[in-house]
């Protein structure tokens, strides 16, 4: 366990991964910043986190990242309270399934600002102050769609290649310094993404693993200063398999995880 008057800053914390992983923090003794759009489900999981495990200090920070000016908005806001973020956890995302030319422009750029745009700027904004403090850690999401690109869930499964590329980047960068870059990278995960998505009624959906198991490894991983963290044996079975065979097989794998569970 790290000394901690330290300040973990999760986006995504009300639900999900990032709500998992608001308790590993917590259970560390670390002071919290949680940021997400609903502020009342931001507040209850405050609550939660104060009564359970006598976390010091929690802030909460409501914001919908997918707007291009929120990421700065965050930032400028943890400046105004004077906090130091010690871990940057970018854990928030959306996707939306279906053909592409089929999805509204408005609902591709979502993810992209969500996904890609608020991820590189808060990355960027914390990454300075952690590089004049030569501390830091940044955990990244990723996905196995990272390495698998997903018919019907074609923008998505491209944001999280870029996600994975962006952070094996940075640890390469990084690597003379005190600052660790982890890419967490789990599969169908029993979230609230799916049902956002349009997709609770794939495959995918019906093989999805805990969200607790995969933030359990995305924690131990970014604790240890790991570049991956592969949520599960089947997870990093999948990831091989991808690196060997065609595209244009994995593609097809992959869509088959898109298709209605029958």
């Amino acid at each position: 366990m790290e000394t901690v008057s330290k300040t973990a800053l999760i986006t995504g914390a009300s639900s999900g991964i990032g709500y998992e992983l608001t308790k590993l923090f917590a259970g560390d003794g670390y002071n919290l910043v949680l940021v997400a759009r609903n502020e009342d489900q931001l507040n209850k999981v405050a609550d939660e986190l104060r009564s359970e495990f006598k976390t010091k200090r929690v802030d909460v920070i409501a914001k919908d990242l997918s707007n291009i000016n929120a990421a700065a908005e965050v930032y400028e806001e943890t400046k105004r309270l004077g906090l130091e973020i010690n871990v940057l956890v970018n854990d928030a995302g959306v996707g939306q399934r279906g053909n592409f030319w089929e999805i509204d422009f408005s609902k591709d750029l979502e993810i992209i600002n969500l996904n890609i745009i608020s991820l590189v700027h808060l990355t960027k904004l914390y990454l300075k102050d952690m590089l004049a403090r030569n501390e830091g850690r940044i955990l990244q999401l990723a996905s196995i769609a990272a390495y698998q690109p997903t018919p019907m869930l074609a923008v998505y499964a491209a944001s999280k290649a870029f996600v994975l590329s962006f952070g094996d980047a940075l640890s390469n960068e990084l690597k003379d310094t005190n600052i660790t870059v982890t890419s967490l990278i789990p599969g169908p995960t029993d979230t609230d993404f799916f049902n956002k998505a349009g997709a609770e009624n794939t495959v995918a959906a019906s093989k999805a693993d805990e969200p607790a198991k995969v933030a359990k490894e995305g924690y131990e991983a970014l604790m240890k200063g790991e570049h991956h963290a592969v949520a599960t044996a089947l997870v990093g079975a999948q990831v091989a398999m991808s690196t060997v065979l065609p595209n244009e097989a994995v593609t097809k794998m992959a869509r088959k995880y898109m298709e209605e569970d029958k």
